[in-house]
Order: structure tokens, then sequence, then C-alpha cells
């Protein structure tokens, strides 16, 4: 999903579950309005705690997931994430498209930033 599409959505109705898979480091100072943190899914236990949220969530619903840690064909956590959504059934998750990472793709783009 491209970075201004998303930016869209969270001002839609059909607002999508959007989830953090990357590192509590890169979280915390700044990340996509209203994004969970559930991560690093390259480590078991991050992995263990997508699962745990996900479980509840009809398998329909649109989620989408973010690292933004380092250029996408690099990251550690995007693909092991998605991997495990799609093998519990979810159907319609999404990637957020950031080649670059978070600050170049999304914050440099002024696209508005939650703090914590």
């Amino acid at each position: 999903m491209a970075p201004a599409d998303l930016v869209k959505s969270l001002a839609g109705p059909d607002r999508p579950t959007i989830v953090y898979v990357g590192f509590k480091a890169l979280y915390h100072p700044g990340h996509v309005p209203g994004a969970t943190f559930r991560g690093p899914t390259s480590q078991p236990e991050g992995l263990d705690d997508l699962k745990r949220f996900a479980a509840s969530l009809p398998r329909e619903a649109l989620l989408v997931i973010y690292c933004g840690c380092c250029p996408f064909e690099h990251c550690p956590n995007v693909t092991p994430a998605f991997a495990a959504l799609r093998a519990m059934g979810f159907t319609k998750v999404r990637i957020l498209d950031l080649p670059t990472n978070f600050a170049t793709d999304w914050v440099d783009k002024g696209y508005p930033v939650d703090r914590q």
C-alpha cells in the first residue's frame, strides 16, 4: 500500500488496522497514527505477540503492516509478519510501501506521525 493511500484511509470510515512489526526503539519516536506495536516479528516473542493480537480480529479485516527500519528488501520483520497473518487466514493484509525507511518515505514527506 502506498503511503499516500494509507493517509487517505486514515481519515475515512473504513480505517484499516495498522500494525507496526519492527523495533520498539523506532516506534516510540514516531509512528503511523493509530498503529499498534507488535514486534519485532523477526524474533519469536514479537511474532507470538502479533499472532495473539490478531487472533480475535475478523479474518476479512484490512490489516496494514509496516516496519520501516531499512530498505524493504532487507527488512527482517515484514516478511515473517505477512506470512504469519496469511497463514492465520487473513485475506486483506497489506504492507506499507516504505522502500527506503520510515523517516524518508513517511516522515520526510510530511505525513502524520504519532509520537510516544
